[in-house]
């Protein structure tokens, strides 16, 4: 045994196997943040928009009064001139809240939207990092049996499933394709 001639490529196997292995551990850790990320942002945007829906509703509260207001103004005389003025002057309020919960709900809505293209986001950096963790798996566990069996060309196929596991590890980063 003390006799036995180690192979040079077993040392690029290793150095290899090694440089996967950590790949493939950056990836998990940063597949898992994107994750997080990615729930997070879904939590906040539904949360947004169940505040813009309450807003709906309350602008459809002030919509609705200010139709009454302005049907129960319909029906008085001439004689009725102060009731009239109350009533034009609430519904006139009306519709500043009705306008104010209008542009509340826009920026709502843009805000919603903002944290929903952030979650897409993170989906894709999670789902590439994902990627990239099965194929520097399936790297490593080919240098294994390579290492076992001392068969260099299965070490090659390692090499190869590697070198597309680390391409996309670092799209993760970068989403270039």
């Amino acid at each position: 045994m003390a006799d036995d001639k180690k192979e040079p490529w077993l040392n690029y196997l290793a150095l290899t196997t090694i440089i996967f292995a950590v790949a493939a551990t950056l990836s998990t850790f940063k597949g898992g943040g994107y994750s997080t990320r990615s729930m997070l942002n879904q939590e906040q945007a539904s949360n947004k928009w169940a505040y813009y829906q309450s807003k709906s509703l309350k602008s459809y509260l002030y919509e609705t009064q200010k139709d009454m207001l302005e049907l129960s103004t319909l029906r008085m005389t001439k004689n009725e001139a102060l009731a009239k003025e109350a009533f034009e002057k609430k519904v006139a309020d009306y519709e500043k809240s009705i306008k104010r919960y209008d542009q509340e709900k826009t920026d709502i809505k843009k805000d919603a939207e903002k944290l929903e293209a952030q979650r897409d986001e993170a989906q894709s950096h999670s789902k590439i990092f994902g990627m990239a963790v099965i194929f520097l798996q399936i790297a490593i566990l080919l240098s294994s049996i390579s290492a076992l069996i001392k068969r260099k060309y299965i070490w090659y196929l390692a090499t190869a499933a590697g070198a597309v596991g680390l391409l996309y590890f670092a799209n993760g980063f970068f989403l270039f394709f």
